[in-house]
């Protein structure tokens, strides 16, 4: 499945909705996913929401949508 994860950059600082990010992922689960994004980064995260049927399509049509991939 694929899942949009909300994040700020970095955890020293409080979230703040103007400096909140966006990625595209696809895993197993959305734990899965957030384990793969906090062995790999420094990221914040707030929000890790599914995707799927029209939504998704949405997102690939209207958004700058990149799947994130971590090696």
């Amino acid at each position: 499945m694929i899942y949009k994860v909300y994040y700020q950059e970095d955890k020293k600082f409080s979230p703040q909705r103007e400096k909140t990010q966006s990625l595209y992922i696809e895993s197993d689960s959305p734990i899965t996913a957030r384990r793969l994004i906090t062995e790999h980064t420094n990221y914040n995260i707030e929000f890790i929401q599914p995707l799927e049927g029209n939504h998704l399509e949405y997102e690939k049509e209207h958004t700058n949508f990149e799947l994130v991939e971590f090696n």
